[in-house]
């Protein structure tokens, strides 16, 4: 199991990794794309608070200059939106020389660069200097299509970087976490993956071992009947011949045996569709019913066929059904007791049929129902010895069934009785 459980770490650890590296690439680009859009709300509020601006300013012309009257403009005017914080508005005449300002004082003459621009200022915050980060907008004046100035708006980036910060605590919390969640995720998906390999994995373990097992101990007959028959005195043909009828019997045992076993290899999977022919589920009911009523006269049984005067044709295996129901009936007819009764029905329903094979024998207990299509499992292995039984039987019927697209399903009552359902498909 050492083996399966280094599998199930590793597919966990491959589960959380991919998942892993799709959400940090998934963070990362929505972080990335919510700092654009944070960044295009912000510019485009300052952009409207520049207009505002610009909209309060008025104009005059003295001479061969402009005079920019500012009176208007205050950072408290409830015409100025002021989601962000504005630091400081400057305007400029057009040969860019400082005019007015408002905020924080800046030269008297500075290079201008019409449209945005993004900076760091000093400022002093408790005795203690700060570096912040400035959004910084000039736009030009005009005034009937004439180059009259500039105005300048500068807005603290915080806002915008608070923001941000949030959003990156958001994704540093949350990416670590759902990452612990994802592999948490695929430890137990691993587990759910390597559940049906493990049984599986089991049930070949098992089936090896008990192929072992049976096949021991006709081997060691036939060795023992071989060692005693050729240590038999030379006058005694008896002996001899004895042994090996023993050894015949044996060897029909592992015959038979062997052909179930490859029996149960070659038939793995569906059908091909080719081989599939059409079947008269009626007449190869019929035909069982013959077989089987004379087999349950000898036990004193009552066999009854129930079926209908026609039913369609399926598509399928003619001998690999009749040994599937032939199967089912041996087992009712094994296990049922003398005046018992045994029953073979036939019914068609719509895209389907049913086949039922029920007995008054002695049923199945409960705890034993879920594993009697396992391969050599017997409820009674004493009695199955006894009826030369391997424990195959249901295994090789329920394989059939299934390579026909068909199910097989029990209901049993332990001391009443045991009912098998077969459902085959109808192919138009």
């Amino acid at each position: 199991m050492f083996e399966f459980d280094r599998s199930r770490h590793r597919l966990a650890y491959l589960f959380a990794l991919s998942m892993g590296s799709i959400l940090i690439l998934f963070a990362f680009t929505v972080y990335q794309r919510q700092v654009k859009e944070q960044m295009r709300e912000f510019d485009t509020q300052v952009y409207s608070q520049a207009k505002k601006i610009a909209a309060l300013t008025t104009y005059q012309k003295q001479k061969q200059s402009w005079q920019i009257d500012t009176d208007n403009v205050s950072l408290s005017n409830p015409e100025i939106p002021n989601e962000s914080k504005i630091v400081y508005i400057r305007w400029y005449d057009y040969q860019k020389n400082l005019l007015q300002f408002i905020g924080k004082c800046p030269p008297r003459k500075s290079s201008l660069t019409v449209g945005w621009q993004t900076l760091q200022y000093k400022c002093n915050h408790n005795g203690h200097t700060k570096q912040k980060n400035l959004r910084k907008f000039t736009l030009p004046l005009k005034y009937e299509q004439s180059l009259v100035g500039y105005l300048q708006v500068a807005v603290s980036l915080e806002p915008l970087r608070d923001s941000l910060s949030r959003s990156r605590l958001f994704f540093a919390l949350g990416v670590p976490i759902t990452l612990g969640f994802t592999g948490i995720a695929g430890w137990i998906l691993g587990g759910l993956a390597m559940q049906p390999i493990k049984r599986s994995y089991e049930q070949l373990q098992r089936f090896t071992a008990d192929a072992s097992h049976e096949l021991r101990a006709p081997v060691a007959a036939i060795l023992s009947n071989a060692q005693v028959g050729l240590l038999s005195p030379p006058g005694n043909n008896q002996q001899p011949r004895q042994r090996l009828q023993n050894i015949v019997t044996q060897s029909k045992y592992m015959g038979a045996l062997i052909a179930n076993l490859l029996f149960l290899a070659r038939h793995q999977g569906k059908l091909n569709p080719q081989d599939l022919m059409k079947v008269d589920i009626l007449k190869l009911s019929d035909s069982l019913a013959n077989k089987y009523e004379s087999l349950a006269r000898e036990k004193s049984l009552l066999f009854k066929l129930d079926a209908p005067q026609t039913s369609p044709e399926i598509y399928g295996d003619r001998d690999l059904l009749q040994q599937a129901i032939g199967n089912l009936l041996d087992n009712a007819i094994k296990y049922t007791h003398a005046e018992g009764k045994v029953a073979l029905k036939l019914e068609v329903k719509p895209r389907r049929i049913l086949i039922t094979v029920q007995d008054t024998g002695i049923g199945i207990p409960p705890s034993d129902l879920p594993y009697i299509f396992d391969r050599f499992y017997r409820v009674d292995k004493a009695r199955t010895r006894q009826t030369g039984g391997f424990g195959l039987g249901l295994a090789i019927a329920q394989q059939i069934i299934q390579a026909h697209n068909g199910k097989i399903r029990v209901e049993s009552e332990l001391g009443v009785g045991t009912t098998f359902q077969i459902c085959l498909p109808i192919r138009n």
